[in-house]
């Protein structure tokens, strides 16, 4: 019995959570590993943005999917063609490597018919994105608010400006990590605001001290500060005002 690896991609979280693609490609992957009358060994799904479905080296899952199919000896299994990579070169580095792999809508195509269709999915990635940016540019040029700039963007969002509302957004280990290692620098922030400097010469001077913002993982240096993360810091502790930490 043959054995096969389904690769599954979506967009975004909220299409996982609700299945929006995830259950079309679903059953397009085992309606044909049942006509092939094989056994569905393991099931990857990639959570991925489309700007980035064609470069290769920001898919992790998939590279995970295919060294799996590998070393497990899998057909690897892609609903649509357009979901294995908008991007020739990919596609024709993984025809050379060897790997066995079938796209349901195309089950029958071969390696020129694949590489074609690769191809013409590559250019219509490019032409969606063009088409995208000139109808942004139109409606900039007619005046029309993009954006955050929108009418209608911050409604109810004002709410989460509020240092003691955000943190409720915040899981509780990280937001205890946060003010831990905040609850040092939050003063200093409060005497500079009221000298009245500005953000960016606060950002200077914090850099200039050797000062960093909170790491993102353990072990790890902080970064340099910047004018969008002290933003942040001083609207979530409140430092132009009196600061609970």
């Amino acid at each position: 019995m043959k054995r096969y690896c389904n690769y599954y991609r979506v967009s975004t979280k909220k299409q996982e959570v609700s299945g929006l693609g995830l259950e079309d490609q679903q059953l397009r992957a085992n309606a044909l590993v049942e006509r092939e009358e094989g056994t569905v060994v393991r099931e990857f799904t990639e959570i991925e943005g489309a700007a980035k479905a064609g470069k290769s080296s920001e898919r992790p899952v998939l590279k995970e999917a295919i060294a799996f199919c590998r070393s497990a000896n899998c057909i690897l299994v892609i609903a649509k063609l357009d979901r294995l990579a908008r991007n020739v070169a990919f596609t024709a580095a993984l025809m050379e490597s060897g790997l066995n792999f079938i796209c349901c809508d195309i089950p029958t195509a071969n390696r020129l018919t694949i590489h074609i269709l690769a191809a013409v999915a590559e250019e219509e990635a490019r032409l969606i994105s063009e088409r995208t940016k000139a109808a942004l540019a139109r409606l900039k040029a007619r005046g029309v608010p993009l954006g955050s700039a929108r009418p209608g963007h911050w409604d109810g969002k004002e709410y989460l400006r509020r240092p003691e509302n955000a943190r409720q957004f915040i899981g509780p280990a990280v937001a205890k990590k946060m003010d831990h290692y905040y609850s040092a620098i939050v003063p200093t922030l409060r005497e500079l605001r009221e000298k009245g400097m500005s953000q960016q010469e606060i950002v200077e001077h914090l850099n200039a001290l050797g000062h960093r913002t909170r790491p993102s993982k353990p072990g790890q240096p902080g970064n340099p500060w910047n004018q969008a993360t002290l933003s942040r810091v001083i609207r979530r502790y409140g430092c132009d005002v009196q600061a609970n930490i």
